[in-house]
């Protein structure tokens, strides 16, 4: 079973920065395509950005387009995700998504493995 630990979360002011990390159990983090959703309290899980197993296809939400940049190092199984300028409509749960291959999907559904989430709170 492929394990995701998110980390990286926290308390930070409105227009400030956070990198979230997420860790792959699996030695083969070159063919997975890697995802962030978060959900703040009340909403459903929407999608942040993914990234393909290659690296060389990227998708961002609108909201965080410019804003967020997800990256990978699968020499260390692990990937980001750089948020800076952020804004308290920023606050939410964040969780970390893998599948095998495939393309950078926005839809939750697509995804196999997820992780257990890290919060991050932005205050204004």
């Amino acid at each position: 079973q492929v394990q995701l630990e998110e980390s990286g979360g926290g308390l930070v002011q409105a227009g400030g920065s956070l990198r979230l990390s997420c860790a792959l159990s699996d030695i083969t983090l070159g063919i997975y395509t890697m995802g962030w959703f978060r959900q703040a309290p009340g909403k459903e899980r929407e999608f942040v950005a993914a990234i393909s197993w290659s690296g060389g296809t990227i998708n961002y939400a609108n909201s965080v387009k410019g804003r967020f940049t997800i990256s990978r190092e699968n020499a260390k199984n692990t990937f980001y995700l750089q948020m800076d300028n952020l804004e308290p409509e920023d606050t939410a749960d964040y969780y970390c998504a893998a599948k095998v291959y495939g393309l950078p999907a926005a839809i939750s559904q697509d995804y196999t493995y997820w992780g257990q989430g890290t919060q991050v709170t932005v205050s204004s």
